[in-house]
């Protein structure tokens, strides 16, 4: 029996997918419930796990864009699982053939010299000041196409003797959909963004006093700053709860909650997951959401409704050394608190120059929803918080707060 494996859906509003990397081979034998594939969708990296035991047969190649419901392999399930290793059963494939070599049939009868460009790649390269010379061409008779001219980048400049090659290589559909996702907020929003300062001293000591406690007290769950902060935000947003708004049209949508989305660097590029009810948990839920969440992207394992949602954005460059950035807009959301290194600055403190870990943060916020009164006033909400965590997060009472 051969068995059609169809592109499942991964979530509403997702039509197409693109076939990252095939996990096995043409012909290999493979298990029930065993991944031979990742597939990207605009939200998210999953895994294509096998319907059957059997033979696979593939029918898209990496790279490929699929419709949801599309067959994308076969399996034959009446193949018997080989002893050792078997060669793949012969599958007829049709010549690979360069795109570029497929054209429709010419107008009139016209042929061109070895390394003469078509009237259109000439406009392109003219474009770009590059000589039809500095260019091998695929077509017929060695002519530029429109795509050699399209792929052709100018010269970098005298060669001094070292490498100089160059690597073209395609977007994941994830990343295309971030880049059009963040070009999208920077034209479609009045984005600004407000800046502040925060002595982490107060953090620190806290830290300090009670982390080795919460870790053993908690399965090696670690203290971070983030619990803090997703905290400070949480409180914030009930200050001020344009923050925790959104623009629909010509109406404003405002949330009595707070899906506080985190993004985090995954091997599949930046990733978003969304803590949910954050002003609802502890400082331990929100170390154990986001340490969850975390291990999800790392291991390719986030799903789309990790991702959906999400009402207020919290990033961190700071780990990995930036000092001072202007975040972008997540959208549909208003606003994004930035995160950044923590550096001993001398700060004067009652009159005396004393020496503190200090961070920047920053809040980039819509100001077609959000007035500079309330981003400013809820970015000093935030400072406020960190800087006096123990009366404004934990109610004078540390232990109770870290569940000690």
């Amino acid at each position: 029996m051969i068995l059609e494996m169809k592109v499942p859906s991964p979530g509403e509003s997702i039509t197409e997918v693109e076939i990252a990397t095939w996990l096995v081979k043409d012909g290999d034998y493979v298990e029930k419930d065993q991944a031979i594939a990742e597939v990207d969708s605009d939200k998210a990296t999953l895994e294509l796990p096998a319907e059957a035991s059997g033979i696979i047969t593939l029918k898209a190649e990496e790279g490929d864009a699929v419709a949801v419901g599309q067959v994308v392999c076969h399996i034959d399930t009446t193949a018997a699982k080989p002893d050792g290793a078997t060669p793949a059963p012969a599958v007829e494939k049709a010549p690979e053939v360069k795109k570029e070599e497929v054209k429709a049939a010419p107008v009139a009868e016209k042929t061109y010299a070895t390394g003469a460009p078509s009237p259109a790649a000439k406009k392109i390269l003219d474009e770009k000041n590059i000589s039809p010379s500095d260019i091998v061409g695929t077509g017929k008779g060695g002519r530029i196409t429109t795509e050699d001219a399209a792929n052709a980048i100018p010269a970098m400049g005298t060669p001094t003797g070292g490498s100089r090659g160059t690597e073209r290589v395609k977007l994941s559909m994830l990343r295309r959909k971030v880049a059009e996702r963040l070009v999208a907020a920077k034209n479609e929003t009045a984005m600004l963004t407000t800046f502040n300062e925060v002595n982490m001293t107060p953090i620190n000591t806290i830290r300090n006093q009670y982390k080795d406690e919460f870790k053993a007290k908690h399965n090696g769950l670690g203290l971070g700053y983030m619990s803090f902060f997703t905290k400070a935000v949480t409180r914030a947003l009930q200050l001020y709860p344009d923050v925790n708004s959104m623009m629909d049209g010509d109406h404003k949508v405002a949330f009595d909650f707070a899906d506080i989305s985190i993004a985090v660097s995954g091997p599949k590029g930046l990733m978003v997951p969304v803590v949910r009810n954050a002003e609802l948990l502890t400082f331990r839920g929100v170390e154990a959401e986001i340490k969850r969440l975390a291990l999800r992207a790392r291991d390719g394992q986030i799903t789309v409704d990790d991702m959906t949602g999400g009402t207020f954005t919290i990033t961190n460059g700071g780990v990995f050394g930036s000092m001072l950035s202007t975040p972008i807009i997540n959208p549909p959301q208003s606003g994004i608190l930035g995160m950044h290194n923590i550096i001993e600055r001398p700060i004067a403190v009652n009159g005396k120059v004393e020496i503190h870990p200090m961070m920047f943060v920053a809040l980039s916020y819509d100001h077609r929803i959000i007035d500079g009164r309330e981003s400013v006033g809820f970015l000093v909400a935030v400072k406020e918080a960190l800087e006096n965590p123990m009366e404004l997060l934990m109610d004078n009472n540390p232990k109770k707060a870290l569940e000690l």
